[in-house]
């Protein structure tokens, strides 16, 4: 079957994070020998399959998407694994899948996803951009938990939990150049959120093209460090949109890889807007 390496939320190759992408029970993914692959009823592989595909890729995340029948609730069926557990919400692996969907051909206008977070929408713009439609995480602030200052190398102005769905502590930090610089300990980051840390600030220049900075830090679903997390930015648009009293921003993941993300917030609802670029076409035949 087709297997793809696409980067999301870039419009330039080697930049953006990369995510896997396989569509499965479509004509170009027939049955490989020795593999427990979807059959017409909808169902996905074994999830040790599904597991391993994921480890061997070793991204951030792969996503693994096969058709729903016709009057299913979505379009597709959508799931995301790390190379060590699955996930319940993955905004890039989305943004690649979606992409993937339109470059082929496999979907056309607006695609519903039914996935462990609800239905998701993507949708393609001429631009070449694709929208994401995410819930909003609800922020809870919270004092900073104790060794979390320790553990990043930095002292948090505030922390929030930002609900069952992502599980992260985001932190606001003093400057963009605090962010740029962190060099946390990553082993000293897992006893602090059930899935990860996201650092903020805001942009240092305001006319740079972002508004705000951020990283994220993931170690407890095997992500050192996630070059553009999607996910997060349901928490950094209410985060930044209410500080700054605009719906719409845009915000820069100051990786190493680097990656821009515009948000939008509409109340329960966070569109996430990109650019993703397909960089590796192969085979799969295990």
């Amino acid at each position: 079957m087709r297997i793809r390496i696409v980067d999301a939320f870039t419009d330039r190759p080697f930049a953006g994070n990369p995510a896997g992408v396989l569509l499965l029970d479509t004509p170009e993914s027939p049955t490989a020998p020795g593999t427990q692959l979807p059959v017409a009823n909808g169902s996905f592989p074994d999830d040790t399959w599904l597991q391993r595909v994921a480890a061997e890729v070793n991204h951030a995340e792969t996503a693994f998407a096969h058709p729903l029948p016709p009057g299913s609730e979505a379009d597709w069926a959508l799931r995301w694994f790390t190379p060590v557990t699955e996930v319940d919400l993955c905004g890039h692996a989305t943004l690649a899948t979606a992409h993937v969907l339109r470059s082929t051909g496999a979907a056309t206008g607006p695609v519903r996803f039914a996935t462990r977070s609800g239905v998701l929408v993507a949708e393609a713009h001429d631009d070449g951009t694709i929208t994401l439609d995410f819930p909003t995480a609800p922020l809870t602030e919270v004092g900073v938990p104790e060794g979390v200052a320790e553990a990043l190398g930095a002292v948090p102005l505030s922390a929030h939990d930002t609900g069952p769905h992502l599980g992260d502590l985001l932190v606001e930090l003093a400057d963009e150049q605090t962010v740029r610089g962190l060099a946390p300990d990553i082993r000293a980051l897992v006893r602090h959120s059930e899935r990860g840390i996201i650092a903020t600030a805001l942009a240092d220049d305001p006319s740079g093209g972002y508004d705000f900075v951020s990283r994220g830090f993931f170690p407890r679903v095997g992500i050192d460090e996630d070059p553009v997390t999607g996910s997060a930015h349901t928490a950094l648009a209410p985060f930044w949109s209410h500080r700054l009293d605009r719906p719409a921003l845009t915000g820069l993941q100051t990786s190493a890889r680097t990656g821009l993300v515009r948000t939008r917030l509409r109340g329960d609802r966070t569109l996430l807007t990109g650019h993703a670029v397909t960089v590796i076409e192969g085979e799969l035949l295990a």
